[in-house]
């Protein structure tokens, strides 16, 4: 019997599903070992390094809400607002590239602004 293979879409909603209920672990199964970040604050590789980058982040999330998900072909995007303690609303959104049933590409973009102002950063324009 031939095993269906999941689309990007459905790969990157796994994914968001498992590190936004805090099990990174669950969430790792869908990512490729070489898994390439682009987040605000730089670049990451490999999926050791975006462990340790969302992981503190899930660990205090109070609060997930996916807005929207779109994909086609190996690519998925999907927007999503999230709380915690400190910032009741940090909408997001992450571009996938999926390729033999691994994310291999994630690109994050968040608004870092409402995350200085919790921890009392000045803030000059």
């Amino acid at each position: 019997m031939q095993e269906q293979q999941l689309t990007a879409m459905e790969i990157a909603l796994a994914y968001h599903q498992a590190w936004t209920a805090r099990d990174l672990d669950a969430a790792l199964i869908h990512v490729a070992e070489d898994v390439i970040c682009e987040t605000p604050s730089g670049a990451l590789t490999g999926n050791v390094a975006l462990k340790g980058f969302m992981g503190p982040f899930a660990e205090t999330l109070t609060r997930s809400k996916l807005l929207a998900s779109f994909g086609d072909g190996d690519r998925a995007l999907i927007m999503y607002d999230t709380g915690n303690r400190a910032v009741a609303s940090a909408p997001a959104a992450e571009l996938y590239r999926v390729r033999e049933g691994r994310i291999t590409e994630i690109r994050i973009i968040f608004d870092r602004l409402p995350f200085a102002l919790s921890r009392g950063d000045v803030i000059r324009v």
